[in-house]
């Protein structure tokens, strides 16, 4: 088994479990990504990276007004038609 060298970002689940300490400390400065199967199966980022990507970016009525549709002119009349009948 190769040692990981020190810019390396990927990391088996055999090496990740066997230096989760080096894994951690690592995804302090840098997203680390475990493989499994030789494929990416998740990424270990540093606490303040994860708050960073979850916080919320203000709130849905500020959202809404920045839509490119704002001011669109977009018909949204309800039509008069009588509901389904969903009895079986």
């Amino acid at each position: 088994m190769q040692p990981v060298s020190h810019d390396e970002k990927n990391w088996t689940v055999a090496k990740a479990k066997a230096k989760l300490s080096e894994v951690i400390e690592r995804a302090q400065s840098t997203p680390q990504t475990i493989t499994r199967n030789g494929k990416p199966s998740v990424v270990v980022v540093s606490a303040e990276e994860w708050q960073r990507k979850v916080a919320r970016k203000g709130t849905l009525a500020e959202f809404l007004l920045a839509s490119p549709l704002r001011g669109a002119e977009l018909d949204l009349d309800r039509q008069g038609d009588e509901p389904r009948d969903l009895s079986l």
